[in-house]
C-alpha cells in the first residue's frame, strides 16, 4: 500500500509539473542507456559488466522557467542470465523498468558564457523501477547538452543519475544503482 501511494504521487507530480508549459519549450529526447548494479560507490566502475541487454532511453521535457524544467523518463533494460547484481550471480533473465520525474537545471551559462552550444546541467528527481520487485527511489545526477545547430532544435546529452532505493534493505535485487544515459534531444 505505502508503495501504492507514493507512485500515485509520482505520476500527480509529474502530470502537474508538463501542466506549465511554456510555449517552444518542449524537448523529446531518445536513445540508450546502462545500468550498473555492481554494489560499488563509483558509477563508472567496470562498464563492460554493465546491463544494457535492451537499453531503450526516452523522456519529454518541458522547461518551467529560466534554466529550470521538468523532465519525464522512461528507460527500459535487461539483466541476462549469469549477470552481476550488487554481488549476486543471477540465474534468470530479468527486465529493468523505470519511469522517473526530475527537476533540471541548467547551469552551463554560468560557467560558459559565450559557448551556447553547449551546456551542462543537474537534476533531482523521483523513480519508480522494478527488477524483481518494485521500489521507489531518489534520483540525482547530471549531464552535458551539446547543441547540433545554431537554433537547438537538435542536440546529443550524455548524463548519469544516481538512484538511492528507498526500501533498499528489503529490496533484493531492486537496490541502489547507477544509470548511464547517451540520448539524441530535438525540440518538438
Amino acid at each position: 500500500m505505502k508503495k501504492l501511494i507514493l507512485l500515485l504521487i509520482l505520476v500527480s507530480f509529474s502530470l502537474s509539473s508538463n501542466a506549465q508549459k511554456n510555449d517552444n519549450e518542449w524537448f523529446a529526447s531518445v536513445g540508450l542507456n546502462a545500468i550498473n548494479s555492481l554494489g560499488t560507490q563509483s558509477p563508472i566502475n567496470s562498464p563492460g559488466d554493465w546491463a544494457n541487454g535492451l537499453p531503450i532511453s526516452l523522456a519529454v521535457e518541458v522547461g518551467w522557467t529560466s534554466g529550470l524544467s521538468i523532465e519525464q523518463g522512461f528507460t527500459l533494460n535487461k539483466f541476462s542470465k549469469n549477470d552481476e547484481i550488487d554481488g549476486v550471480i543471477l540465474s534468470e533473465d530479468f527486465t529493468y523498468t523505470s519511469f522517473d520525474t526530475h527537476a533540471k537545471y541548467y547551469f552551463g551559462k554560468h560557467i560558459f558564457p559565450d559557448a551556447d552550444w553547449l551546456d551542462f546541467y543537474g537534476n533531482a528527481g523521483v523513480g519508480f523501477f522494478s527488477i524483481d520487485n518494485t521500489n521507489i527511489s531518489a534520483n540525482f545526477g547530471g549531464g552535458v547538452l551539446v547543441w547540433l545547430n545554431r537554433r537547438q532544435t537538435i542536440g546529443i546529452r550524455g548524463q548519469v543519475i544516481a538512484k538511492f532505493a528507498l526500501n533498499h534493505k528489503e529490496s533484493g535485487l531492486d537496490n541502489n544503482h547507477y544509470q548511464t544515459h547517451l540520448q539524441v534531444i530535438f525540440a518538438l
